[in-house]
């Protein structure tokens, strides 16, 4: 699943330009808004899986991340007033940071002992933001939404171009992470550490490494959320669902692969966004739980282990 540069960047291109014209011919918000969505759950899924499916470091605290990225905007923007693309570099630097820590405090941990201890940070986070009157305390926040949409129609359609190029910008980050000798170095830490580390992986490294990109590319998803809902409390950030779905998803698709994630975010996400219209929103961690607990059972490998396995029968036929 390891596609050659040259495939990669025609079809980002392509993608992208495609996203553009969507902008002039769809003449209903709500697709920007359902689009929206899944390309976060596109983000988040693939940062999870830098440190959760590359390293095989479970980690339940990525909405604590999220939530870094969408607090660091709130507050610097009510400080300064600065534009979008220089909240979503603030904070992916500051969730970066934070993920930096975190990781050199947490990853020497093992197994389940890392994960709650993630979950305790993301606790630790929310606490944080609860008794921060800066950014709205428990109250909450409210972002007023800039007029300037540049030569878009809507703001939302600018939101939307904005979260597509970080959309291919994360996927081209886990491809390369994927396919370089960094990425193989994390394959070796997840087969077996101990023996990554005796044949001389710089095993500490690589994972401190992991955690900043996981961490940085968090913060970017949640960098644009402030001013997409236009109102953030600590509930609505550290919301159980983020976490739910940011580990789901690349379980789902695949957590070997760099294209896993992104296959399971777009199917979850608009099987989600499908529901919220016909059903209900509160039926959206119900789904994810069936899906998930399905794909564990009958295909653990997800989506793209399905796909290997049966090119492996086609060859052998």
């Amino acid at each position: 699943m390891k596609a050659p540069l040259l495939t990669f960047w025609p079809c980002a291109i392509a993608i992208f330009a495609a996203g553009f014209i969507f902008t002039l011919i769809a003449d209903n918000e709500f697709y920007f808004f359902a689009s929206y969505v899944v390309l976060q759950a596109v983000i988040m899924a693939t940062a999870w899986n830098i440190l959760g499916g590359f390293t095989g470091y479970v980690n339940f605290g990525s909405a604590g991340f999220f939530a870094v990225g969408a607090y660091t905007t709130i507050a610097l923007n009510k400080a300064f007033g600065l534009p979008l693309p220089f909240l979503i570099l603030a904070a992916a630097i500051c969730s970066g940071i934070v993920g930096l820590a975190a990781g050199y405090l947490t990853l020497r941990l093992k197994g389940v002992y890392f994960a709650i201890a993630t979950l305790a940070m993301s606790i630790v986070f929310e606490t944080i933001a609860n008794n921060w009157e800066y950014v709205g305390g428990a109250s909450g926040a409210y972002i007023l939404t800039p007029d300037d949409s540049l030569f878009f129609d809507s703001y939302i359609e600018l939101l939307f171009m904005l979260i597509l190029t970080l959309a291919i910008g994360s996927a081209a980050v886990a491809r390369y992470m994927s396919s370089s000798r960094m990425g193989r170095g994390l394959a070796a830490i997840r087969d077996d550490e101990v023996a990554a580390e005796c044949n001389g992986v710089p095993t500490l490294k690589l994972k401190l490494i992991s955690a900043s990109v996981m961490g940085a590319m968090m913060g970017v998803a949640g960098a644009p959320y402030p001013f997409f809902v236009t109102y953030v409390d600590p509930v609505s950030a550290f919301n159980l669902l983020i976490a739910v779905n940011a580990i789901a998803m690349p379980m789902i698709g695949g957590t070997a692969s760099w294209i896993g994630p992104i296959i399971g975010a777009l199917l979850v996400g608009g099987a989600q966004e499908i529901i919220t219209v016909t059903i209900s929103s509160e039926m959206n961690l119900l789904v994810v739980g069936v899906m998930l607990v399905a794909f564990i059972t009958l295909a653990p490998k997800g989506i793209v282990g399905l796909y290997q396995d049966y090119r492996k029968k086609r060859r052998r036929q």
